[in-house]
């Protein structure tokens, strides 16, 4: 099996291209093929981005359905920017992490607490949490993956991860693909005392299930 998957931040680091890839190709035995939407080399963090990576990644995802062989494919961003448009331009399953993050955290309980990239939860998150989302931070100082990147970046994320818990939340979901590049769902394992949700990990599963049929 072959996991396509579409970064939405534009890089020619071939090692940072393939942080997903390295995650999921680990985790799970499973090829990947990984490429990223031109033109966003700080990806989708707000309105304006997201809008902008719509059209780009229906564009990609044709690409790597024609070119790569996958048998699905995975839009690595917590907000699901074009997924709707990807799924109607191919006919391998299409999976987002946001949403797919969101059910997985919904399986592990009721009382979720959101590890946010910006100071709205994307829409694909929150249209699947509804009422079940009890918390949303961002880290300090964070507007962008980039600054999640260094150790202040991840000292940050688990202050607010433990801020999440005193607030009620029983499960922590990270709505930001950049935490999966930092390995913040093993950070904070032990830690926190409540399950984790690692946006990439979800969404490698659901696509992996949808390539199964």
């Amino acid at each position: 099996m072959r996991i396509g998957i579409i970064r939405v931040v534009t890089t020619d680091d071939a090692a940072y291209l393939d942080a997903h890839g390295r995650i999921i190709r680990a985790a799970y035995g499973v090829d990947t093929a990984s490429r990223c939407i031109p033109d966003q080399p700080n990806g989708v963090h707000d309105d304006a981005t997201f809008a902008r990576a719509a059209a780009k990644v229906a564009d990609l995802a044709a690409l790597m359905e024609r070119e790569d062989g996958v048998d699905a494919l995975l839009v690595s961003c917590a907000a699901d920017p074009g997924l709707a448009e990807a799924r109607q331009r191919v006919r391998v399953p299409v999976v987002g992490a946001g949403s797919a993050a969101a059910r997985r955290a919904l399986e592990l309980g009721r009382r979720v607490g959101v590890l946010d990239l910006t100071r709205r939860t994307p829409e694909s998150v929150t249209s699947v949490l509804g009422e079940h989302r009890v918390a949303a931070l961002v880290p300090e100082g964070v507007t962008r993956t980039h600054d999640l990147r260094g150790r202040a970046g991840v000292e940050a994320s688990i202050r607010a991860a433990d801020d999440l818990v005193a607030m009620g939340a029983r499960t922590i979901m990270l709505a930001c693909t950049g935490m999966s590049t930092i390995g913040l769902a093993a950070e904070l394992a032990g830690r926190v005392g409540v399950p984790v949700v690692d946006a990439v990990r979800a969404g490698a599963e659901a696509a992996m299930a949808a390539a199964r049929g």
